[in-house]
């Protein structure tokens, strides 16, 4: 199984280090990228400064499979990356990265989407919005 979660925010660097990689693989025509961002959402008055994510890590783990053998068998593509932040991101930073590659853009652009969707919706991993009094909410998931 690949590495999914990262400590922290997912940074601008190891994105771009990420898709420079895939520059010497010639049979890719496309490549789609998802970046979640945590918003400083307004919630009880109060400016949301951070969401501190937790998991239960060897059943996201194997649901993150899943969902990354369920894409591969369903679109052509070439290669995928899942990754997830745990710990304290700050609103600004990047908390979820998704990037399919194929030979041509559908294939990329449907898995894409398809698998933040799955992702959101079945993998066992939470938020803990940090309001900027200190107090701290449960993050709702929306579409």
């Amino acid at each position: 199984m690949k590495k999914v979660f990262v400590a922290g925010a997912i940074s601008p660097s190891f994105i771009g280090e990420s898709i420079a990689k895939h520059a010497t693989k010639d049979e890719i025509g496309a490549h789609s990228i998802f970046l979640g961002q945590v918003r400083a959402d307004i919630i009880e008055g109060e400016k949301v400064t951070a969401i501190v994510y937790e998991a239960f890590e060897e059943m996201a783990n194997e649901k993150f499979h899943e969902i990354r053998e369920t894409a591969f068998e369903k679109y052509p593509l070439t290669c995928m990356h899942i990754y997830h932040s745990l710990g304290e991101v700050k609103s600004g930073e990047i908390s979820l990265f998704v990037f399919t590659s194929s030979a041509h853009r559908t294939a990329a652009i449907d898995a894409c989407s398809e698998i933040v969707e799955r992702i959101k919706f079945e993998v066992p991993v939470w938020g803990k919005e940090v309001l900027e009094s200190g107090k701290i909410v449960w993050k709702e998931n929306k579409k």
